[in-house]
């Protein structure tokens, strides 16, 4: 380890906080490689007598990083919070179970009995999960109450029914698949009082499941499911389901296109339950003026109620959306009740709407989603995609062509400088199957069958052509065109 990094290491852990019990490294941007750059949290770890709760969240780990801190947590029994979001950026999807698992089998050796688990914020995707099954059908997460992580159907084989209270699994790219098995999990543990799932490229199916699982739980308050795709299905079936809560206090559904349909049933829901709601967010869901409208008289007999945000609704003067925002605060005594049945509890004013992520944008690509990336749209977008796996690139290739306009100056060098991104890392790294990704390209664009080799019909989108021709400007076009030319050989071979 070179000794400006020792140095580093040193500054970084003198800002170490101890509190009673606790022992945090938050926010510290350490990258912990190997066990040589642990040796000094592990020796603080070591030495800390009744350890109750070790905060990881903002650093990256690596594999033998944290096997070395593991060894240390075989011995602290009393852990009973672990703070281990945001702990692998930068990291490749495969390192993250190895990590996760010398993690889990250290605190399950120490018999340690957790109440907090924290592993949000980690984007690890499905096999993530593998990392963690082993810890969460063990006793030491039997008495678990707050969980924030990605959890699947492996919540359902627990050995002990957990008393859950909070759940939260922001930015963990559960979709369809993850949100079901959730669902399913949830309403066995019947248990839940908070819910938050924002950002998870979840659709009206993922949403329409959610929306039974929370019948089963009454004690829930809080419900933030923000910037997921619930579209006028999902939104239906939300508000079918919250007229069986009585104790909702905080919706969050901003940024979830429940659309003008959807929120004139959830105005219904509204007017005719949800007696103590103090918060509701349906912000940028496409929503029309007149819905809008229809969801703030829904709410003025709410005497509780102190924010309405309906930021970004389409209005009548030019159906475009602008960036309105209204809220209503409304007070709790009937004279004040009384006050804001007129027009001036509405407040309006231009805001900007929160940049979206990576994962949001490949879970429902649009131009928007890209622009607003920002300048460092390319490198983000060239982090995110794992080029090791060749049928995940073709895919983030297929999405980001998308929503390629040609008539547009801005969009359209954007769209093709974040697939040269990609591709540019994916074809100059040597253990890339390039063969697997025009495979996986192909199949795709419905240009080949699988089980037969043989060619279909298929119009394909003009962003594909322009790219062939794109291509050819930039260091990987040997590669690509090799290979392109040995499928056409096989696909000629096999016609």
């Amino acid at each position: 380890m070179a000794s400006d990094d020792v140095a580093d290491l040193a500054d970084s852990l003198a800002k170490t906080q101890v509190d009673e019990g606790e022992l945090s490294y938050k926010g510290q941007g350490l990258k912990l490689d190997n066990a040589q750059s642990v040796e000094e949290m592990v020796k603080a770890i070591e030495e800390f007598d009744g350890l109750h709760a070790l905060r990881l969240e903002g650093n990256t780990i690596g594999v033998e990083a944290a096997q070395t801190i593991a060894k240390a947590l075989e011995k602290k029994s009393d852990l009973q919070c672990c703070h281990w979001s945001d702990m692998f950026t930068g990291r490749l999807r495969a390192e993250i179970p190895p990590a996760l698992v010398s993690l889990g089998d250290a605190l399950i050796t120490a018999g340690a009995r957790l109440k907090v688990l924290d592993l949000s914020d980690n984007a690890f995707g499905p096999d993530g999960v593998k990392g963690i099954e082993k810890l969460l059908k063990s006793a030491t997460c039997h008495t678990l109450q707050e969980l924030c992580a990605l959890l699947y159907c492996q919540l359902i084989a627990l050995g002990a029914p957990l008393q859950l209270k909070v759940f939260i699994a922001g930015r963990n790219r559960l979709e369809n698949d993850g949100a079901t098995a959730l669902a399913q999990a949830f309403q066995l543990i019947g248990s839940l009082e908070e819910v938050h799932i924002p950002q998870n490229g979840i659709n009206y199916q993922g949403v329409t499941a959610l929306a039974t699982a929370m019948q089963h739980n009454p004690q829930l308050r809080v419900l933030n499911l923000n910037d997921n795709t619930f579209t006028k299905r999902g939104a239906i079936a939300m508000a079918q389901a919250l007229k069986h809560l009585r104790n909702v206090q905080v919706i969050n559904f901003g940024d979830c296109l429940v659309r003008s349909e959807g929120a004139s049933a959830i105005a219904e829901t509204l007017r005719e339950g949800l007696p103590i709601l103090k918060e509701l967010n349906l912000s940028f869901g496409e929503i029309t003026e007149d819905a809008a409208l229809e969801v703030a008289r829904s709410v003025q007999h709410k005497d509780q109620l102190e924010k309405l945000d309906l930021n970004g609704i389409i209005t009548h003067s030019n159906r475009k959306k602008h960036h309105i925002i209204v809220r209503i605060y409304l007070q709790t005594s009937k004279q004040s009740t009384s006050q804001h049945n007129s027009n001036q509890h509405y407040k309006t004013e231009s805001i900007t709407p929160r940049t979206p992520d990576v994962s949001t944008f490949l879970s429902f690509p649009s131009p928007d989603k890209l622009l607003r990336l920002g300048a460092k749209r390319s490198f983000l977008i060239q982090q995110q995609v794992d080029v090791l796996d060749a049928s995940k690139t073709a895919e983030a290739f297929l999405k980001i062509s998308s929503v390629y306009k040609e008539d547009d100056a801005e969009v359209k060098p954007t769209v093709l400088e974040s697939i040269d991104a990609v591709l540019s890392k994916a074809f100059l790294t040597p253990s890339f199957q390039g063969l697997s990704f025009m495979s996986s390209l192909l199949v795709m664009l419905g240009l080949l069958k699988v089980q037969t080799f043989s060619l279909v019909c298929l119009r394909i989108v003009s962003s594909c052509f322009t790219w062939k021709y794109h291509v050819t400007k930039i260091g990987y076009e040997c590669h690509f065109m090799l290979i392109f030319c040995h499928f056409h050989t096989v696909i000629v071979a096999k016609s």
